[in-house]
């Protein structure tokens, strides 16, 4: 059996093929009958799919983070792919190669985690800097951030993505404190350190899920813990600066509103925050693009953002364009647009209107 790739599918296609499962929810649909809800997912993409026959008895045999077999075809509903499944069964990840199910960062994480430490070497707060370079000497620390995803299924959300957004942002932060001149130390520690312990977290794999300690903790708290534990290898390490270090990562959310326990207080942590917050959105953006499976140039609805998103290039023109006359008959036929747009208009207008009733 040849693998489709989720990214491949056609509407109408009927394929067999392999797949993870990311998400299944057992559904009473209005008529009282149980479907199955379930994304379908690989490298390429992630693909929503029902299940209506035997629904019950396929929910009670496959896993979430597991792998299987399906046979169907593919719909579009609402102008998005839907994978309607006739037949399913889980089966081994012996059976399957897994770098058909990986989404990883497009850049080397070896390249990624070298740069980083270059960034670090530069840096002129000489504490600040033996600080950072004792936690990414850190051989677990090394081990995991060249590996964990950045957040559960939104966030970065594929092998070295943690690390991908960290450099982003460790990037921005030299840039961007010049510009703005305040102290790039600091700014460069609090987007080394602001979700380095989603390391602790999460879990890795292909179901990544929170740890007890992410459960009990999470990142925020354990990343004053790594402050305090590699900062006290350090002789005479200023309280001061693991103060505002400390400050940085507690406010690295923004608002209360946010779980942000702080909100920021210095320039430095302000800034912090909009470079994390602009990094993740940005990279939203360019997700939901990549992988959106609507059909046209807008994307689904995306609840995280709450918007729709324009998946096109916006137009860019080098040269000047050249105007040139309509033919008399295309001519005409923007008249006759012009004048239907026009009546279109009042109808809708009046129709709004006629209702509408002025209080005396």
């Amino acid at each position: 059996m040849q693998r489709v790739n989720v990214a491949d599918l056609k509407p109408k296609e009927e394929i067999e093929s392999t797949f993870l499962v990311k998400f299944l929810n057992l559904v009473e649909a209005k008529d009282g009958k149980k479907f199955l809800n379930i994304i379908l997912a690989d490298s390429t993409g992630d693909l929503e799919a029902r299940i209506w026959k035997g629904a019950e008895e396929i929910a009670s045999s496959v896993d979430k983070g597991g792998f299987v077999k399906v046979k169907g075809k593919a719909n579009l509903y609402m102008g998005k792919k839907q994978f309607v499944i006739s037949s399913c069964e889980p089966i081994s990840e012996t059976e399957v190669n897994k770098d058909d199910f990986v989404v990883k960062a497009g850049r080397d994480p070896e390249q990624m985690f070298s740069e980083l430490v270059d960034i670090v070497k530069n840096l002129e707060d000489v504490y600040i800097r033996d600080l950072l370079l004792n936690v990414l000497g850190d051989k677990e620390i090394e081990r995991r951030l060249k590996i964990w995803q950045a957040g559960k299924s939104i966030h970065h959300a594929y092998e070295s993505g943690l690390l991908e957004h960290i450099l982003s942002c460790s990037n921005l932060s030299v840039q961007l404190s010049k510009h703005y001149n305040v102290n790039t130390s600091y700014v460069v520690a609090g987007a080394i350190l602001h979700d380095l312990c989603k390391i602790y977290e999460l879990t890795d794999g292909f179901n990544v899920e929170y740890t007890e300690e992410g459960k009990l903790v999470g990142h925020l708290v354990k990343g004053l813990e790594i402050v305090d534990k590699y900062s006290h290898k350090i002789k005479d390490f200023p309280y001061p600066t693991k103060l505002h270090l400390k400050h940085i990562l507690l406010s690295h959310h923004g608002e209360y509103e946010y779980g942000s326990p702080k909100i920021p207080q210095t320039s430095e942590a302000m800034l912090l925050h909009l470079i994390d917050h602009m990094d993740s959105k940005m990279h939203s953006f360019e997700t939901i693009k990549r992988t959106d499976q609507n059909t046209g140039r807008w994307s689904g609805y995306v609840r995280h953002l709450d918007r729709i998103i324009y998946k096109d290039e916006l137009p860019s023109h080098t040269e000047y364009v050249q105007s040139q006359e309509k033919p008399a008959k295309a001519q005409n036929h923007d008249k006759k647009r012009s004048k239907y747009q026009e009546k279109e208009v009042k109808q809708n207008l009046g129709n709004l209107l006629k209702d509408f009733k002025v209080d005396k």
